[in-house]
Formats: structure tokens, C-alpha cells, sequence
């Protein structure tokens, strides 16, 4: 019974959930017995709190609420009251929060049932996940690999059998890098359709909250419960007037579809983009017009940049000193990048984001999805930091070779990471599909039709590989 529930979709545990045929106990059951069987191999969830979700689940039915009692892992960025919370740092390897982040507050609001932590590097900085806390979390697909990052220890539990739903979150691709690698859903929402923690920039706060699951139709029934306003985010979006799972069901597919192997703006591993290439093609089959063509990303990288640095900036800035010898050297110079802004370096970035959003409105006025590769290379080596160069080209920093998923960040779209192929070697590729802003039912109603024509999602769960 136990290997059964593993594999079946999140869906169709809400659905024996609802009419009572299997209970949350009977769930974290078969979750702890998976866990204690692969997560050695993979080290995706390395914090555990058992005994409080069974002592959640015995409070109440559950069965009523959206979730229904559904077992939900949180990605250890994200406070959970009375568990340890890390945020992958040696700073807080300790920490444990009295209170919950509002995001988790509402999770467990709508029936669901927090169970584990997952993984992510110190503070989220950087799409491979490891830390100087929990180490490495390794690709399950090849163990030798990465799991992308920051969200990597969430795309890990999803792919493995672990969890049935998970959270990620995403600045420059947190949260649909790890999707592609580990070849499951994972959605950046538009900018403020889930309410979260505003942190020291809450008027500019470009960082998102999403959900992830194994397919599109999990992902939209989680999403379901994650968004909506919340007075303590000043920029969260009012609920939705249709739920997003009924509007992922329609399968409707839109008529105007682009591809961009590379947004003009980094370059992509040839077996990627032809892979991709190849899955936007498939759009034709479902009655859609497939194009290439793609918005004019002119200052993109310095954009993104001054805009990261300034929130690593006020968010890190006051811990620099103290914590110098203890933060990974990438939190460091990005830091002090941020902190070294002038006011002219930041009103450039301002005005030059307001441009390339004015563009990007204009092309989806004549489009109503772009669809890209969601990363330019397959996994790499696990303990590789970060891509390097691709090609003749050398990356200027860290988080450059991400460049094709924050191109959407930049203008707040929704863009979802699903499976869409396999490299000669057995590696997964995730297509990166986007609408305009605040549009994620038509992006999820396409997105679900894609992937029920690729069948890549039924392959999951997997046993970690050598």
C-alpha cells in the first residue's frame, strides 16, 4: 500500500483524501518509509518533523479544507514554526522559529500538512544546492550530478517519491532550474500572485514563491492555495476569480506561439536547444502556430544585476561583517556589489527594466506564449558551483548562465518549467513555457496539454541512480 500511494499523483491523493478512503497518517507513513529509503542517495530533505505533522493530523478532519490533510514539503528558506529553519546557513544552523512565514501559515490554513525542509543552498544564492550545513543534494536521475538550485532539494523530493507537492522559490531561476533538471512542474507565479514575506524591499521585491509538483495539474492544485492577497505583502494580487486547476483542465491551447532558443541573450547547449526546439514544434499539433521570434531583452544583465545586488544588499548587508569568514563567496560579492551602487547605476536599471517591460507587452499583445529552453546546459557535475562557460563563452559571474529564466523575472511573467526530453545520456530537459503577466491560466491549460502529448511526467517517481 504504501509503494501505491508513493506513486500516485497529488490529485489523486486529494481525491482519496476527500472521500476518506486513506487518512494523513496513512500518508506520512508512506512518506517517512520513502524517505528512510532514498534520501540517503540524494540528501533533498534533510530536516524532518514527523511528530508534529502527526500531531497536526490527529487535531482535525482535514478533509474539507482545499488540501485536505495532502502532505506539503517546504523549502528551507521558508519559516516553519517549532522546526528547524537554516536558510542553508551556518549562521542559523540552529534556528528555530517561533512563528511561520504567511506563506506556510496558509498552506496549513487550506489542510496542508508540513512534514519536511528541503534542501537549498545559504540563502538561496546560487542554482547549484549545497550548503555548509546539510552538503550536497545530488541529481536523482545520475547521483554524480546537481540537482540545479535553489529549490533543488524540493525538485529532488517531487522526483523521488518523497513528496507529493513541495514549494520552491525563485529570483533568477530557483525554482524552474532544478524543475528542468530533475524533470519535474515548477512555476514562477507573475509578481505578487503569491503573497509572501516582503522582506526589507517590499515595493521591490523580485523574488517569487511558487509551486512544484510531478505534473502540471499538482502544480496548479497547490498554486490554487498559494495565491491570493495578504495586507502584509503590499504587492500580492487579489484571489483569482476561476481556480487554476479548472482552468488547467480546459487543455485549451492559444493560436500565436513563439520559440526562442536563447532570447538573444546567452548561449545554449546545441543538444538543449535542439531538444526544445523539437518540443515547441509539437505546439503545431495541438493547433497552434509556432513561430520564432522573441521580445528585445537590450540591458537585460544589468538590469537583473543592480536589482539582485540591491536586495542582497538590504538583506545581507547589516550580517556582512560579522559573518564575512562564515558566507559563501558568492553572498560576499554579491553584497558588496550592492552595497557599492550609485544612485545613477540604479536609476538606469530602474528606467531601462521599464523599457524592456513596455517591449515584452508590445510582443504579447501579438503572441500568447513564448516558449524556451528553462536551462542552457544539462546537469553538471555536482560539485561544479556554477556553469562556468558554455562554449567560447565565459559566464561574468555566478548566476549569468541562468540569464534565459530571469529574463521573465525582469518583467514579472509567469514561466513554467516542464519536462519535455531527454540528452542522449538520459539527462532531462525542461521546456520553459510563458504568458503575460497575471495570465497563468492560459499558461497552465497550455502547459497541461503539452505535457499529456509528451507523456514524460508518468515515468515518475525514480529510484536515485549511480
Amino acid at each position: 500500500m504504501t509503494n501505491e500511494l508513493i506513486k500516485l499523483s497529488a490529485r489523486e491523493v486529494h481525491r482519496l483524501l476527500r472521500g476518506k478512503d486513506v487518512s494523513p497518517l496513512q500518508l506520512l507513513d508512506a512518506l517517512e518509509e520513502r524517505i528512510a529509503e532514498v534520501d540517503q542517495a540524494v540528501n533533498a530533505v534533510p530536516t524532518l518533523c514527523f511528530d508534529r505533522a502527526r500531531e497536526r493530523a490527529r487535531s482535525r478532519d482535514f478533509s474539507t479544507l482545499p488540501l485536505a490533510g495532502i502532505p506539503v514539503a517546504i523549502k528551507d528558506l521558508i519559516a516553519v514554526a517549532g522546526v528547524r529553519t537554516t536558510w542553508g546557513s551556518m549562521i542559523y544552523r540552529d534556528h528555530v522559529p517561533k512563528t511561520s512565514d504567511l506563506l506556510v501559515e496558509r498552506i496549513e490554513a487550506a489542510g496542508g500538512i508540513v512534514y519536511a525542509k528541503t534542501n537549498t543552498p545559504e540563502f538561496g544564492a546560487g542554482a547549484n544546492t549545497f550548503n555548509d550545513v546539510f552538503g550536497f543534494t545530488r541529481n536523482p536521475w545520475n547521483t554524480a550530478l546537481s540537482a540545479a538550485g535553489s529549490s533543488g532539494g524540493s525538485a529532488v523530493a517531487l522526483a523521488t517519491g518523497m513528496a507529493w507537492l513541495a514549494t520552491g522559490s525563485d529570483l533568477g531561476g530557483s525554482l524552474r532550474n532544478p524543475a528542468s533538471f530533475c524533470a519535474v512542474a515548477g512555476l514562477r507565479p507573475s509578481q505578487g500572485r503569491v503573497a509572501s514575506d516582503p522582506g526589507n524591499l517590499a515595493f521591490n521585491h523580485m523574488a517569487a514563491d511558487g509551486p512544484m509538483a510531478r505534473n502540471v495539474a499538482d502544480v496548479a492544485l497547490l498554486l490554487d492555495v498559494m495565491a491570493g492577497y495578504d495586507a502584509r505583502d503590499p504587492m500580492s494580487l487579489d484571489d483569482p476569480a476561476i481556480s487554476f486547476e479548472e482552468n488547467a483542465l480546459k487543455r485549451q491551447v492559444p493560436p500565436r506561439i513563439a520559440f526562442s532558443a536563447d532570447l538573444g541573450v546567452t548561449p545554449v547547449d546545441p543538444e538543449v536547444a535542439q531538444i526544445c526546439e523539437g518540443a515547441a514544434m509539437r505546439f503545431s499539433e495541438l493547433g497552434a502556430i509556432v513561430e520564432h521570434d522573441h521580445p528585445d531583452f537590450s540591458g537585460l544583465q544589468e538590469v537583473f544585476q543592480v536589482h539582485r545586488a540591491m536586495s542582497y544588499a538590504a538583506s545581507f548587508g547589516p550580517l556582512l561583517e560579522a559573518n564575512r569568514s562564515v558566507f559563501k563567496p558568492e553572498i560576499v560579492w554579491n553584497v558588496e556589489k550592492g552595497l557599492a551602487l550609485t544612485a545613477d547605476e540604479i536609476m538606469a536599471a530602474m528606467v531601462t527594466r521599464s523599457q524592456i517591460y513596455e517591449r515584452a507587452q508590445r510582443f504579447f499583445a501579438q503572441t500568447d506564449l513564448i516558449l524556451t529552453p528553462a536551462t542552457v546546459v544539462p546537469p553538471y557535475p555536482v560539485e561544479q558551483r556554477y556553469v562556468e562557460r558554455l562554449g567560447k563563452h565565459e559566464f561574468s559571474n555566478y548566476i549569468e548562465w541562468c540569464s534565459i529564466a530571469y529574463a521573465f523575472t525582469v518583467i514579472g511573467a509567469p514561466a513554467l518549467s516542464i519536462p519535455c526530453g531527454f540528452t542522449q545520456s538520459g539527462l532531462p530537459v525542461g521546456l520553459q513555457i510563458v504568458a503575460a503577466p497575471r495570465q497563468e491560466a492560459r499558461l497552465l491549460s497550455a502547459a497541461l496539454a503539452f505535457e499529456e502529448l509528451a507523456g514524460i511526467c508518468t515515468q515518475l517517481p525514480i529510484d536515485p541512480r549511480s
